[in-house]
């Protein structure tokens, strides 16, 4: 196969990086090590963590209809069609990822949960070197100076 349409990954990762990394915390709290430092606090952390998980729907909606009103597929199964540089892409290089990352970290502090906090970097690490550096690899194939250009005006992350 060329590597022009080569596809991005193979196995749907990151959902399940991230599914992964929530049932793991829900078990640390649960089973082995219940942490939760937020109780004198509880109102102002909700609300923040409220505030957050609002913040990071909104990246993940605003990024799926970015690709939508693009014509790129949402799937990490099917090659690219476009580079999407447009939107929250402006900002970051995965918003969608971001949005996780964010979401996780909300969920933490709404649940007072805090391996939700603590797992979410790692995670997003994770994601880094499992998803992210096949999908640019994948990008900069398909799109070449375009990508890397791209890349050079906007973070990974934020």
């Amino acid at each position: 196969m060329n590597a022009y349409r080569m596809k991005p990954l193979k196995y749907p990762w990151p959902p399940l990086l991230y599914v992964g990394a929530c049932v793991i915390a829900f078990l640390l709290d649960t089973y082995l090590a219940p942490v939760s430092p937020f109780e004198d606090r509880e109102p102002v952390i909700w609300m923040t963590g409220a505030m957050i998980a609002a913040s990071a729907l909104a990246i993940d909606f605003w990024a799926i209809k970015t690709l939508m009103s693009n014509y790129t597929p949402l799937s990490q199964h099917q090659c690219a069609r476009r580079l999407v540089t447009g939107g929250p892409y402006r900002y970051s290089r995965n918003p969608i990822y971001l949005g996780y990352t964010l979401l996780m970290i909300a969920a933490g502090m709404i649940l007072g949960n805090v391996w939700l906090i603590l797992a979410a970097p790692l995670t997003a690490m994770l994601t880094t070197m499992v998803a992210i550096r096949c999908e640019e690899m994948h990008l900069l194939v398909r799109f070449g100076v375009d990508f890397e250009r791209y890349c050079q005006n906007t973070r990974r992350w934020l």
